[in-house]
């Protein structure tokens, strides 16, 4: 996808069309994505916002939005599913589709290409660029090619032409140090790696010059592995200040603990282990876990137990950062049981509860329904 969180409140603004919007909004924290506008000012993703602001202060600076982004990411997917069962997702805005033997389903890859932009515009109104080749390493490559709204296709034949051609700076993996290194030994372009035997790069780099290798030579043996269950769901954010009331802190957490447990819910995910992440004013960061005897989805048994790690710490400087996540999990129905009360049971009404908000906010949006902890005082 094209500048995907920035691209998403242009099209859902489109007073923000054709003008340098900035997703990150915190003064502390950083950008997360930047229209091609606003990188025409040489923004780009993770520079300091307070540093933004300097190259490009009359831009637009808007807070982050996840749950509206996964909502568009999740619409993408499902138009890739549509193409093909191998779908790999990367990231919330990337994704590799192996395509191999579709032809007489689809038509050829331009074909292809081209309908998969059209499908993607009409059910998001987002652009993206599209990149088809004979492995997952070039079609990466191929993706970013030409950037926004492209279409690269790299066909067999062309594939040594194309690397002769590509700067070595483009090949994944290459990073500032390593194209320096690369640069010292006359290597400008893809092919300028054969110069040098495949025996040389794995004696400089170890297994990843073996790969480098290949990938000169175009080979990338890597399969297109179905995206499974993720590891882990979790949600954080820098406050406005560094603060150290704890009735500040908890009102954060509570917001990130329904954030988290709404995405288990969505998952059909149940989890174990609850982690609490602090940053502090002077940037230490510090994580505590608990794992639980049985498996959870209810927002409510998240915060108590995310407060109960807060709150066994003993916090000696401000909080700059919280987060909180859910892993261990585990698919499938529940175990019913009998009741017993105490702080590590799931009580029935929670769950009743916990779905009757994910429905109104569903149908209504996000905003259509708060907890009362969650709502301001002055309001």
């Amino acid at each position: 996808m094209d500048a995907f969180f920035a691209s998403v409140e242009q099209a859902d603004n489109p007073e923000f069309r054709g003008k340098p919007v900035i997703v990150g909004g915190a003064e502390r924290g950083v950008v997360c994505a930047a229209s091609y506008e606003a990188r025409k000012f040489g923004l780009h993703s993770a520079m300091p916002i307070f540093q933004a602001k300097k190259l490009c202060p009359g831009g637009i600076y808007l807070p982050v939005r996840m749950s509206r982004y996964k909502e568009m990411s999740r619409r993408v997917m499902e138009i890739l599913q549509g193409i093909s069962p191998l779908v790999e997702h990367v990231s919330i805005d990337e994704a590799f589709v192996d395509i191999t033997g579709t032809q007489c389903i689809h038509g050829s890859p331009r074909e292809l290409g081209m309908a998969l932009k059209s499908r993607v515009l009409s059910a998001t109104s987002l652009t993206c660029s599209v990149g088809i080749a004979p492995n997952r390493f070039l079609a990466k490559i191929a993706s970013d090619f030409k950037k926004p709204d492209g279409l690269t296709i790299i066909e067999e034949a062309d594939v040594q032409r194309f690397l002769e051609k590509l700067a070595v700076r483009k090949i994944p993996g290459v990073g500032k140090r390593t194209a320096e290194e690369l640069k010292n030994l006359g290597v400008t372009y893809a092919a300028d790696i054969l110069k040098f035997p495949a025996g040389f790069w794995v004696k400089k780099f170890g297994k990843w010059g073996g790969r480098l290798f290949e990938k000169a030579q175009g080979i990338d043996h890597s399969p297109v592995e179905p995206s499974s269950d993720p590891k882990s769901i979790s949600a954080e954010e820098t406050f406005a200040r560094d603060v150290d009331s704890i009735a500040e802190i908890e009102k954060m957490l509570l917001s990130q603990a329904e954030e988290v447990g709404r995405d288990l819910r969505k998952h059909g995910l149940r989890g174990r282990t609850v982690t609490l992440k602090l940053k502090f004013s002077d940037f230490k960061v510090i994580t505590r876990s608990r794992t639980l005897p049985e498996p959870f989805d209810s927002t409510d048994l998240l915060f108590a137990t995310a407060r109960r790690l807060l709150r066994e710490l003993k916090l000696s400087a401000k909080i700059r950062l919280i987060g909180v996540g859910v892993s261990g999990f585990c698919a499938g129905p529940s175990q019913m049981r009998i009741e017993v009360p105490g702080p590590a049971r799931q009580p029935h009404r929670h769950g009743h509860l916990d779905q009757a908000l994910d429905a109104i906010q569903d149908r209504f949006g996000k905003e259509a329904i708060k907890r009362g902890r969650l709502l301001d005082p002055d309001s």
